[in-house]
């Protein structure tokens, strides 16, 4: 055989199916792809992506009813227990380093909706900006992956994470970060199947940008970031059964009263505004009529509005003229905004460190449990955050029940109990 002939025999054995490739391959073009805007296919991202998908493809039937992670490099990087943050909880991280909003829409199906997930995590957008997406073209991405979820199923909780910060030195300049979080909180608007969780201001120092002691290369999160992260999807992996699954075995001391008996309602409920007046009372039911104020294994849960913000009172439905002292307990996802009501004035109780009036508290531990103590005397209050004055002077009226309020964000109480003064 002449060497022509062996050059002919070469070509049409690497023109045939000899060695296809893997079927998690990139699509070698955009031509019937959903969705629009950026697919990488530098050469390090298509290796990447393959032997990603390709090993999570062995491991389908393990991974079946996870708590699926879902975007590019940050969710990656977090490993593949997610550092270990939750504990008990099956979770199957599904980012791959690089990825965009398209990326993560063609391969939705295969990687994140053949596990049948018990719930889904999600971030993802940086990327697609270092591509020159328009934030326009991000959020229409966004939306049709998050019709995907939708459509698998009709119960999944969905925690859709804010883009975060980054700087404009990395190609993602804050102002078209925030268009973008702007675009996606559109997207699922009045969606209570969609929880938006607010991580760009939690990381956003006051430009808007990352901040090195926590995005050291103004991009990924190092340790501290990703604890940041964890402690601010707690409360909301606890309202969604995934982590705090047992009841508070917490105990009164002597001589307080409980206002709120840790599974369900009882003696709380809405009043008229005008007339203040019960018109809705909670006893025997684990939730409010509208589902915002929900009793679960302890806590007493101020769910976060699916309009975004949603100004609502619950009340307890007896009143308290005499002296007492008030004690509870809250957590705060970032920036959400509450209040605790004494007798009537509100006392400001939200997550403090971002959505202030008290940004300078040092005891003040955000996404975790504070407790507030007001101490009522004559017509005033004396409250407290963790030992920190936040009013030694609030005026109250002579009587009246104990509110809490729902604005934004999820707000959590527990341990709430009076205890009377002589």
């Amino acid at each position: 055989m002449n060497i022509r002939s062996i050059l002919l025999l070469l070509c049409l054995v690497f023109s045939c199916d000899v060695f296809p490739a893997s079927k998690y391959a990139i699509p070698a073009t955009d031509e019937g792809l959903p969705g629009a805007g950026p697919i990488r296919r530098y050469e390090w991202f298509q290796n990447l992506w393959d032997r990603k998908r390709s090993g999570w493809a062995k491991l389908v039937q393990q991974d079946q009813g996870a708590l699926v992670f879902l975007g590019d490099s940050i969710t990656q990087g977090w490993g593949d227990t997610m550092g270990g943050s939750f504990p008990g909880v099956k979770v199957a991280n599904r980012g791959i380093s690089g990825d965009t909003t398209r990326g993560v829409l063609i391969r939705l199906r295969e990687d994140v909706l053949s596990l049948n997930p018990s719930g889904v995590v999600l971030l993802i957008g940086t990327n697609d900006l270092e591509e020159k997406a328009t934030p326009e073209v991000i959020a229409d991405n966004l939306k049709l992956i998050i019709a995907g979820l939708k459509k698998h199923s009709a119960d999944m909780p969905i925690i859709l994470c804010n883009v975060m910060p980054s700087s404009a030195a990395k190609k993602r300049p804050a102002d078209q970060i925030e268009k973008i979080n702007q675009l996606y909180f559109a997207a699922v608007k009045g969606d209570a199947q969609v929880t938006m969780l607010d991580t760009w201001l939690l990381f956003a120092n006051d430009k808007g940008d990352a901040k090195k002691p926590e995005f050291p290369d103004l991009l990924h999160p190092n340790k501290t970031g990703y604890a940041k992260w964890a402690a601010a999807l707690r409360p909301l992996l606890a309202t969604h059964g995934f982590v705090e699954t047992k009841p508070d075995t917490f105990h009164l001391e002597p001589g307080y009263m409980s206002l709120f008996n840790g599974h369900d309602l009882t003696g709380w409920g809405f009043r008229a505004k005008k007339t203040f007046k019960p018109t809705f009372t909670f006893d025997g039911k684990k939730a409010s009529n509208d589902a915002r104020y929900v009793a679960i294994n302890g806590r007493l849960v101020v769910t976060t509005p699916p309009e975004g913000r949603r100004v609502q009172q619950l009340w307890t439905t007896r009143e308290f003229p005499e002296n007492f002292i008030l004690r509870l307990e809250f957590r705060a996802t970032p920036n959400a905004d509450s209040g605790v009501f004494i007798r009537k004035p509100q006392l400001q109780c939200r997550d403090y460190v971002l959505a202030g009036p008290w940004k300078d508290l040092k005891n003040y531990k955000p996404q975790e449990w504070n407790e507030i103590v007001a101490i009522v005397k004559d017509g005033v209050a004396h409250c407290t955050c963790n030992g920190e004055v936040l009013n030694a002077e609030f005026k109250v009226p002579p009587t009246g029940p104990i509110g809490l309020e729902g604005d934004r964000g999820q707000m959590e109480y527990r341990r709430i109990r009076v205890k009377q003064l002589d």
